[in-house]
């Protein structure tokens, strides 16, 4: 050891031994926290799939997932037919029956639409919001957003399994994950690179990117009228301006690639 190390070593070593013992102790428990947070940093791709598996479990159990024979649930897989993955991530669907209006999608590709959004958007204005969604795992954004959630708050301590083993979350845990997954907001430029994504996912898929014009346009009366309060709005569109940029970018790749839009 070079002769300034050592001195700072035992600089150091003299001023932790002349600090009072609570100061000790409170210096104990930040070294120790800080460790958890080097072992939440450095969570391996299978601990966050099995941290999202979990997280994506407990959800579909604690929400009523439509069963197959059900109208709501019928309608999106004729709409999500043939459409298994994104960028190698395979894709599932299902629908929550609740009164909310969203649509959410994680980190593992599964994609969950709740039914009051389908009441109020058509086929290609669903689509368009899929697509959406899509382009925020495509884009990793869901899976940077999960991983934030595992490093704050009550889940810091249960992130920090060591030996490439998962660490047991309670059910309060999984259930403030779930609401992480649900309720993700993502910066302009995110949202606006999940546009992009989603626009390509769309048409390599054989959909109408339109769709997600006619979605956004959709919010943004819905917006202009007052009407129904949506956690949706609220986490897709930081502001009104930013809104009309995006129906405007959108607008420009669909007439710049000469695709048709559909009837209203």
């Amino acid at each position: 050891m070079k002769k300034s190390a050592i001195n700072l070593f035992l600089a150091s070593l003299m001023l932790f031994c002349a600090m009072p013992a609570m100061a000790q102790f409170n210096l104990k428990k930040a070294v120790s926290a800080g460790a958890k947070a080097v072992q939440a940093a450095t969570l391996t791709d299978a601990q966050m799939a099995a941290y999202v598996k979990e997280s994506v479990d407990w959800m579909d159990k604690h929400n009523p997932v439509l069963p197959e024979d059900n109208p709501y649930t019928q309608r999106l897989r004729k709409l999500t037919e043939g459409i298994t993955d994104a960028d190698g991530i395979p894709l599932n669907f299902k629908v929550y029956h609740v009164i909310d209006i969203n649509a959410f999608a994680c980190p593992d590709g599964s994609v969950r639409v709740f039914s009051s959004l389908m009441d109020i958007m058509s086929d290609d204005e669903l689509m368009g919001i899929i697509g959406h969604e899509i382009g925020h795992v495509m884009k990793r954004h869901s899976k940077n957003a999960f991983r934030q959630s595992l490093l704050t708050g009550a889940l810091k301590d249960a992130a920090g399994a060591a030996n490439n083993t998962v660490a047991a979350l309670t059910d309060s845990q999984l259930g403030a994950l779930g609401e992480s997954l649900i309720g993700a907001k993502f910066s302009q430029k995110q949202e606006r690179e999940a546009d992009n994504c989603g626009y390509d996912f769309l048409v390599s898929k054989g959909r109408n990117p339109w769709g997600m014009v006619m979605a956004f346009e959709k919010f943004r009366k819905m917006e202009q009228d007052g009407g129904v309060k949506m956690s949706y709005m609220d986490k897709m569109f930081s502001s009104h301006p930013e809104t009309e940029a995006r129906i405007k970018a959108m607008t420009k790749r669909c007439e710049k690639d000469g695709i048709q839009r559909p009837a209203e």
